[in-house]
């Protein structure tokens, strides 16, 4: 590591995986990626200051709702798509190979409007099963976490 570098410091990110009629969006990466290149995932990014600074507060110091703004916003730019009930699901830590770690804080939505339209990083997309999912090149865990998401989803009471 860079002496440089707080190691204190981590990279924030949020994922959203996006359930339509039984099935879930996963996008390919592109091979210039930093972590993954090439892997299948489900759309995300990253919290950054500059993207909500300037929002309004929600108290006098602080904002409240940044992570589901954020996940909406990334969901848009890499996949088209608008989504609503969006619910945390987990989180993991993982060190990329740059050495930066990261946090992801998992969430799990539903599919609102829109028509797939992939954002520079993505250069493919598919709508899956659990099932299907096992079959493509997933960042690992991904696939783990739409099974959780598809148990939840039939397990709900209406």
């Amino acid at each position: 590591m860079d002496k440089g570098k707080d190691p204190r410091l981590h990279i924030v990110t949020v994922t959203g995986i996006i359930e339509k009629d039984g099935k879930y969006l996963i996008l390919k990466r592109s091979e210039r990626e930093v972590a993954f290149p090439g892997f299948w995932t489900v759309p995300g990014g990253k919290l950054v200051r500059h993207e909500y600074e300037n929002l309004p507060r929600t108290t006098d110091v602080a904002w409240y709702g940044i992570v589901d703004h954020v996940l909406k916003k990334e969901i848009k730019e890499e996949a088209g798509l608008e989504v609503e009930g969006i619910k945390y699901l987990t989180d993991l830590t993982f060190i990329r190979p740059d050495d930066v770690p990261v946090i992801t804080l998992s969430y799990y939505c539903k599919y609102k409007s829109g028509d797939v339209k992939l954002g520079k990083d993505m250069v493919d997309f598919a709508w899956v099963t659990p099932a299907e999912a096992e079959k493509y090149k997933l960042i690992s865990g991904i696939s783990d976490e739409i099974k959780e998401v598809d148990h939840i989803l039939k397990n709900q009471t209406s």
